[in-house]
């Protein structure tokens, strides 16, 4: 049983009233989106130009939606309290921290109806999926090791019927304790990081194992977190025999867009108005690529308006409703090159990732760039390169820069990932 929305209701969160309101909202979407749009979008802007002096120090006299300020998160690590709106404080708010992914970890707010109507629409939206939140989700996260953290994630599992699988351990005995719960267990869907479920697959492909034969429950599989792509999803899909659904989303909204992988993904435009901005902050048109900026539309207790997610991606329409078509990576994620020229990151990864594949059964890798003219390639591998498999991956690297660089390839027992288990493709430090 699912008891996530009495544990809301009995801390003040009203679920049921944020249900309704859902309702709608949806109706109001559905009716005329544009007209929805722009009236939530004045509606928290004029709250927070009138109740946020934080946010009113920030905007000035500026109305103009397209002059706004775009927020970062280097303007909101300064202390919760200076970033409230009037009648706020920690007494009467839902706190929460950011994971620190991008490198900057902030505490945030919620209002606690707005954190009632992301839990509400979370329910709502697996549901349109086909996903029953009352079966158990076998949760493919990380955990903070101890402490006062770590019980307070087992008891949101308990919640929420969740049973966690350790991820950080990728051993094959850790691996085989995974199958030996689902074999025993009535899992209604995974839930957890691309990179660790992947792993999981690939072991499952290695013992020629499908998990849905072995847990007959399972109906689909929900990747989150980091990019997932379109060979990886074939693997996915292979090995659990069940659809897999990319989930957008972030600690400060919740889901911003969902939908079944091998298509567009729907934003939660209920909810949250996204705006695809160039490096001047300008709008981009429809199916061009740039930074995403979300405005959380109700919530009153700290501002998330123009706020800059720190991801690339693109927006279309499909059937009047914006749908995000394109998801690019981090923002500020590339490789500067001696000559000045910069490659993004997630190309640099994806040609790496085909060459690799062509030269050995890998199973996970990541790249590191500590100067211009030095990257470092440490994988995860039942068998390390031979020398000539390592001269064809550094040929084909050098080829595709197109300039002298040193490349090192370390095979390792495993990679690092971070306290939450998240694991970072291409990291620079320069």
């Amino acid at each position: 049983m699912n008891l996530t929305n009495l544990s809301l209701r009995l801390n003040g969160y009203n679920i049921a009233a944020a249900k309704r309101k859902l309702q709608q909202l949806q109706a109001e979407v559905e009716q005329d989106f544009s007209a929805y749009t722009e009236a939530r979008k004045t509606e928290i802007l004029r709250h927070h130009l009138a109740e946020n002096p934080f946010y009113q120090n920030l905007a000035g006299k500026v109305t103009d939606w397209n002059s706004l300020p775009v927020l970062t998160k280097s303007d909101l690590q300064q202390p919760l309290s200076k970033r409230l709106s009037k009648d706020f404080s920690e007494k009467n708010i839902h706190k929460h921290k950011t994971s620190g992914s991008s490198g900057h970890p902030f505490i945030f707010a919620k209002d606690k109806f707005a954190h009632a109507l992301t839990w509400a629409s979370i329910q709502d939206l697996y549901n349109g999926l086909g996903i029953d939140i009352g079966l158990t989700e076998a949760r493919f996260y990380g955990i903070p090791k101890s402490g006062i953290d770590h019980f307070g994630e087992r008891f949101k599992d308990f919640l929420g019927n969740r049973y966690r699988f350790p991820i950080f351990d990728a051993s094959p005995e850790n691996f085989e304790t995974f199958i030996r719960r689902f074999k025993t267990g009535a899992y209604g869907y995974l839930n957890g990081y691309t990179s660790s479920l992947l792993l999981f697959a690939k072991f499952l492909a290695e013992k020629d194992l499908v998990l849905k034969r072995i847990c007959p429950s399972l109906t689909h599989c929900i990747v989150t977190a980091e990019m997932l792509f379109p060979e990886d999803l074939a693997l996915l899909e292979n090995q659990f025999g069940v659809p897999v659904i990319n989930e957008y989303g972030a600690s400060e909204t919740g889901i911003i867009a969902i939908g079944n992988a091998e298509s567009d993904l729907q934003i939660d435009s209920r909810l949250i108005f996204v705006e695809i901005l160039d490096e001047n902050n300008k709008p981009l048109p429809e199916g061009v690529s740039g930074k995403i900026v979300i405005t959380a539309l109700f919530n009153k207790a700290h501002p998330f308006i123009r706020y800059e997610i720190g991801d690339l991606g693109a927006l279309s329409l499909k059937n009047g409703l914006p749908v995000l078509s394109k998801l690019e990576g981090r923002v500020g994620d590339y490789a500067l090159l001696p000559d000045g020229k910069k490659i993004p990151a997630l190309a640099f990864y994806y040609v790496t990732k085909e060459i690799i594949s062509d030269t050995g059964s890998v199973k996970e890798f990541v790249i590191h760039q500590s100067k211009p003219d030095r990257f470092e390639i440490a994988y995860v591998a039942d068998k390390a390169f031979a020398e000539a498999e390592l001269q064809k991956i550094k040929r084909a690297l050098l080829h595709y820069l197109g300039q002298e660089v040193s490349i090192t390839i370390e095979q390792k027992k495993y990679l690092d990932r971070s306290t939450r288990g998240k694991l970072k493709q291409f990291t620079r430090s320069f």
